[in-house]
């Protein structure tokens, strides 16, 4: 029994030893006159930061980045109805040179392709129908002139009583007649289409050019189709009537096919959004035209839209994408969808501060192609990143040193 608790005794003893000698060994000082505190670590500090969401960033990495920004704001967001559509010329802009007389293309002067200003000369066609017309012209205007100045010489006769009142009457009359032979000759050549001033020009014009009728532009436009050559018989029971059409391009309508259940949601007015498939190019139009009678085989009903296309950019016979917004409302806050970025399956913009960005969790609403509504999480004037900001994700993505 002695001997057992003798055993115990030394135990404790020696464990009590190595408790104070493990003591010793922890408190040994290092020399630098570091305290036990814990210090943070590289790894912690970047954790931290992430989970903040912030990215510091100074405006030459910003730019460097290219990374655009842009304010958050109201706007108005719409229901849209997608249908297929097709761009077309304005009937209202397109026209079909053609002349009024019988004759042969001497000279053109403007082929496809070629601008054109509205009354610019396209060519000349040679005529014995305008040649004969202008003689008409002339012959009238020279009798005219002779016979006025004859009744004005006789009204002074008249009023001095050196010819009877009857002969003034009669010489009058002569005048009031020339005057309607000569009307009546300007009024032919205008009907063969000669202007004013070509008809006023006739008396003092090379005579050969008499028998050469100008054919001018109606309207400005691009000449898209050419279908005479020199030489070629136009006018009357020729094989040619038209001799150009040229188009105004600067506005162009689209044409849409809208079923018949979409039908009632459309309306004159309403704006349209359009787009080429492939292409990054969209533009706005308005609906013109909804055609109130259905197609028998389809089912559907015609409606066309009409956009400005100053640049050309909408071309003739391209098929496009079209959405009708058919119903429109206003919201506080309107983002491009290219701010958004999706993060651990949630939705999220980057708000610009003094040091660069954070993170901030949206809630979107409703889409309106290019842009988006922000229900909640961001509040408008905010300034976020609109363009590149996959960059920033890319940065809060990426892994730490203990990953």
């Amino acid at each position: 029994m002695a001997l057992n608790i003798y055993r115990l005794g030394f135990t404790a003893i020696v464990f009590a030893a190595g408790i104070a000698a493990a003591t010793l060994v922890l408190r040994v000082p290092t020399g630098t006159g570091r305290t036990d505190a814990p210090v943070a670590t590289k790894t912690e500090s970047k954790t931290a930061a992430s989970a903040t969401g912030d990215i510091p960033m100074d405006e030459e990495r910003i730019k460097a980045a290219e990374i655009a920004l842009d304010d958050a704001g109201p706007g108005t967001v719409a229901k849209t109805l997608v249908v297929p559509g097709a761009i077309i010329p304005d009937t209202d802009r397109i026209a079909r040179v053609t002349v009024k007389l019988a004759g042969t293309v001497s000279e053109l002067r403007k082929n496809i392709g070629d601008e054109v200003a509205r009354g610019e000369i396209l060519g000349m066609v040679e005529s014995r129908e305008v040649a004969e017309a202008r003689s008409e012209y002339l012959a009238a205007k020279l009798s005219d002139d002779l016979q006025q100045e004859l009744t004005g010489r006789d009204k002074g006769l008249a009023e001095g009583r050196a010819i009877p009142e009857q002969q003034y009457l009669k010489s009058r009359s002569a005048a009031a007649q020339s005057r309607m032979r000569f009307d009546i000759a300007r009024q032919k050549l205008l009907a063969l289409g000669l202007n004013e001033a070509e008809v006023a020009a006739t008396p003092t014009a090379p005579e050969g050019t008499l028998r050469l009728q100008a054919v001018r532009s109606p309207i400005a436009g691009r000449v898209v189709e050419r279908k005479v050559e020199i030489g070629t018989a136009v006018g009357r029971d020729s094989q040619s009537p038209e001799l150009f059409v040229i188009v105004d391009l600067g506005k162009v309508w689209i044409e849409m096919t809208v079923a018949a259940n979409d039908l009632a949601s459309v309306h004159e007015g309403q704006t349209v959004r359009i787009s080429i498939a492939g292409d990054a190019v969209v533009g706005t139009a308005k609906v013109r035209f909804v055609n109130p009678v259905l197609d028998k085989e389809t089912r559907s009903a015609r409606v066309v839209a009409e956009i400005d296309n100053p640049d050309r950019i909408w071309r003739p016979g391209a098929f496009v994408t079209a959405a009708i917004a058919v119903e429109e409302r206003a919201v506080p806050v309107v983002v491009p969808m290219t701010a958004v970025q999706s993060m651990a399956g949630r939705k999220a913009v980057f708000v610009r501060t003094a040091d660069g960005f954070r993170k901030r969790d949206v809630v979107l609403g409703q889409r309106d192609g290019a842009s988006v509504e922000v229900a909640s999480g961001l509040k408008p004037g905010e300034r976020v990143a609109t363009s590149n900001s996959f960059s920033l994700k890319a940065e809060l993505s990426k892994p730490t040193d203990e990953d």
